[in-house]
C-alpha cells in the first residue's frame, strides 16, 4: 500500500520475500532481551591470537637456506655479481643475524630463514671476508693516489642499484656485533668492517650505531677485539674529525674513567692500553681535546677543592678513584693533591700522581718539580723499626691506593717502598740526565741519600740505595766536565739547547743505565705475571687440620700399630721397630717405652741404632 511499484518488484523477482506476518514487524519482540547472556572467556581470546599468529604465519612463509642455495650464490657472485645475486645474499644473511639474535632481535623478518649451523657459518663467512671484495669490483670504485683521502662508494655510477641492500648489510653487522660472544668470531667481523668503512661514512645514521658500538667493545671487549675496535673508531674519526671525534672523545674517555675506577693486576693491562690508544685519538685534533682537556682538568679540580674544603673520607675518595686520568690529561694540580693527606696511607696515591707527572715532564721537555714529594718520603719513615708482623705477599703499589694499618706492620710495606723510592727517583732524575743543571737538580736527592745511609742499619736497604747515589753522583759529574768545556753562557738558551741535545744523543751514565735497568724490570714484571698465573693454575690440595681432641686419638691408635713387636724381627734386640708400608729407603722408628714416631732414612736410622 504504501510503495507499489516496489511490491510490484518483488511479485515478478522474488515472491517468497512476501511471506510474512504483521507479527514479524512487531516493535515488541526487536527489544526483547534473551534469558541468559553468554560471558565472554580468555580461552576464546587465546583462540582469536592463535588465528592472528596463524594468519601472520601463512601471509610470512619462509624459505629455508641450504648449503646448497648458499653454494649457488657464492658461484654467481663470483663468476658476476648482479644486484639480484646481492640482494638474496643480503636478506640470507639478515636471516643469520635473526636467528643469532633470538626472539629480541626488533628487526622485521625476511624471507630467508636459517636453522642450521653449518649453513649459518658459511654464509656469515662468506658474507664478511668475500662478498664486499666482489661487491668493490662490480662498483668500479678506484682507489685514490691521496692515501689521506678516501674515496666513498656512493660516487660509483651503479651505486643507485646496490645503495638500499648496502644499507640493510650494514646494519645487520651491527646487529651481529651486539649479540657476538666468542672472541674470534668477533674479530673476524671487526676485520670485516674496518674494511668496509667507507660505506658506513655514506650512511650517517649506520655509521653513529658502528661507533657506539665499537666503544663498547673497546672498552670491554678482548684484547684482540679491543685493538680492532679501536682502529675502526681511528679510521673513522680520521677521515671525518668535524662530524664524529668530539663525541667519540666524550664516549672513551667516559669509558676509560668507568674501567679505571677500580684497578687490579688483572685490569691494569686494560687500563694501559686504553691510555695510550686514547691519547692517540686526543693527537687527531689538538684543538678539540683542548677543550675536553680543559673541561676536564676543571672537572678534576672543582672536586679537588671539594676535597681539601670537607676533607672528608667520602669526598676523598671520590678524588682518590680519578688516579688514572693525569695519565691522559696530565694536569698538574695534582702536585697540590699531593698534600691534600699527607700520611703514610696515602703513599701509593702519591706514587702514582709522581709517576703520571714524570711522565709529562719527560714528553713535553717541561719543568716540574716533583722531587720533594719523593725525598720527603726518606724523612717520614722509620725503615729501622722492626715489623710487627711478617707478610705473607709482596704488596703490590702499581694497583692499589691507600694501604692498611695491617700493611704498615709489615716487613713487606718497607721492602716495596724502597723499591718505590729507587724506581721512582730513577725514572725522574732520568728525564733531567741531560740537562746542563743536572748537577744542582739532582744535589737535594745525593744530599739525602747520603743522610738516609747514614742513619739506616738495614744492609739490603742500603745497598739499594747507594747503588742509586753512585749513578746520580757518576752522572753529576759527567754533565760537570762536560759543561766546564762549553764556551757560551747560561743566557744563551739556544746554545744550551743544542748542548743539551747533543748529550742526549750521546748517551749519558745514567742514561744507559736507566735503559739496561728499564729492559731487566720489564722481564721482571713478565716473570711475576707469568708466574701468578701458573700458581693460579695449580689445584693444590687444601690441608685440614685436625682438632687436639682427635689428634691425640689418632696418635695413640697409630703408636698402638707401631708397638706391636714381632718376635722374628732381626731388630728386636736393639728395642727399635720397624714399620710396613714405608717405602724402602724410610723406615718409622719407636722405642719400646713408647717415645713418639718419626720418619727418617734407611741410612740414618742405622746410625741411630
Amino acid at each position: 500500500q504504501k510503495d507499489p511499484e516496489f511490491y510490484k518488484f518483488l511479485e515478478e523477482n522474488d515472491r517468497t520475500l512476501l511471506n510474512f506476518d504483521d507479527s514479524d514487524s512487531s516493535d515488541e519482540d526487536l527489544h526483547v532481551l534473551p534469558e541468559k547472556l553468554e560471558e565472554a572467556s580468555d580461552d576464546d581470546e587465546d583462540d582469536d591470537e592463535e588465528k592472528e599468529k596463524g594468519t601472520k604465519r601463512e601471509k610470512f612463509d619462509f624459505i629455508t637456506v641450504t648449503l646448497k642455495m648458499v653454494e649457488q650464490w657464492k658461484q654467481a657472485a663470483e663468476r658476476h655479481l648482479t644486484p639480484r645475486v646481492f640482494h638474496e645474499i643480503t636478506q640470507a644473511f639478515k636471516a643469520c643475524v635473526v636467528t643469532a639474535k633470538g626472539d629480541a632481535v626488533g628487526m622485521e623478518p625476511g624471507k630467508f630463514k636459517v636453522i642450521d649451523s653449518t649453513v649459518f657459518n658459511t654464509l656469515v663467512s662468506f658474507c664478511v671476508r668475500d662478498l664486499f671484495r666482489l661487491l668493490q669490483k662490480y662498483l668500479q670504485v678506484k682507489a685514490s693516489k691521496n692515501k689521506a683521502k678516501m674515496v666513498l662508494p656512493s660516487s660509483s655510477p651503479f651505486w643507485g642499484k646496490m645503495r638500499l641492500d648496502v644499507k640493510s648489510h650494514l646494519g645487520c653487522t651491527i646487529q651481529l656485533l651486539s649479540c657476538l660472544t666468542e672472541a674470534s668470531v668477533g674479530a673476524a667481523v671487526l676485520q670485516h668492517v674496518n674494511t668496509i668503512v667507507p660505506y658506513y661514512l655514506t650512511f650517517p645514521k649506520q655509521c653513529r650505531m658502528l661507533l657506539k658500538q665499537a666503544t663498547r667493545l673497546w672498552s670491554t671487549g678482548e684484547e684482540t677485539v679491543r685493538v680492532l675496535a679501536f682502529l675502526v673508531l681511528n679510521k673513522i674519526c680520521r677521515h671525518k674529525k668535524d662530524v664524529y671525534l668530539n663525541p667519540i672523545l666524550k664516549q672513551m674517555y667516559i669509558s676509560y674513567v668507568k674501567n679505571s675506577r677500580f684497578t687490579s693486576p688483572n685490569v691494569l693491562p686494560m687500563i694501559n692500553f686504553m691510555q695510550r690508544t686514547l691519547t692517540e685519538m686526543y693527537a687527531l685534533d689538538t684543538s678539540v681535546s683542548y677543550q675536553h682537556a680543559f673541561i676536564y682538568i676543571r672537572q678534576l679540580a672543582i672536586h679537588l677543592r671539594g676535597a681539601m674544603t670537607v676533607k672528608k673520607k667520602v669526598s676523598c675518595g671520590r678524588f682518590h678513584h680519578w688516579v688514572h686520568i693525569p695519565k691522559i690529561l696530565s694536569p698538574s694540580l695534582f702536585a697540590f693533591h699531593l698534600r691534600l693527606v699527607p700520611t703514610v696511607r696515602f703513599y701509593p696515591l702519591r706514587m702514582h700522581c709522581v709517576r703520571a707527572l714524570t711522565l709529562l715532564s719527560e714528553n713535553t721537555r717541561t719543568f716540574i718539580p716533583v722531587l720533594p714529594f719523593i725525598l720527603e718520603i726518606f724523612q717520614e719513615v722509620d725503615f729501622n723499626k722492626k715489623p710487627g708482623r711478617m707478610s705473607n705477599k709482596p704488596i703490590n703499589f702499581a694497583v692499589i691506593l691507600k694501604l692498611s694499618n695491617a700493611n704498615l706492620q709489615e716487613k713487606a710495606f718497607r721492602d716495596g717502598l724502597i723499591d718505590q723510592l729507587y724506581d721512582l727517583t730513577l725514572e725522574y732524575l732520568h728525564s733531567q740526565a741531560c740537562m746542563i743543571g743536572f748537577p744542582e737538580l739532582a744535589l737535594p736527592a745525593v744530599l739525602q741519600l747520603k743522610s738516609f745511609l747514614k742513619d739506616c742499619k738495614v744492609a739490603n736497604y742500603c745497598k739499594t740505595i747507594r747503588q742509586l747515589l753512585e749513578k746520580l753522583q757518576e752522572n753529576s759529574a759527567y754533565i760537570t766536565t762536560k759543561r766546564q768545556k762549553a764556551s757560551f753562557g747560561v743566557a744563551n738558551r739556544e746554545a744550551v739547547e743544542q748542548w743539551e741535545k747533543k748529550v742526549r744523543e750521546e748517551g749519558t751514565p745514567l742514561t744507559k743505565y736507566y735503559a739496561h735497568w728499564k729492559k731487566l724490570r720489564e722481564k721482571e714484571l713478565q716473570l711475576e705475571i707469568s708466574g701468578k698465573e701458573r700458581l693460579e693454575d695449580l689445584n693444590l690440595p687444601e690441608i685440614k687440620r685436625k682438632k687436639p681432641g682427635e689428634q691425640k686419638e689418632d696418635d695413640k691408635r697409630e703408636f698402638k700399630e707401631l708397638f706391636e713387636m714381632d718376635s722374628d724381627s732381626e731388630e728386636e734386640g736393639t728395642g727399635s721397630l720397624l714399620v710396613k708400608g714405608l717405602g724402602p729407603n724410610e723406615t718409622r722408628y719407636g722405642s719400646a717405652l713408647g717415645l713418639r714416631s718419626h720418619i727418617c732414612s734407611a741410612r740414618e736410622l742405622q746410625l741411630l741404632i
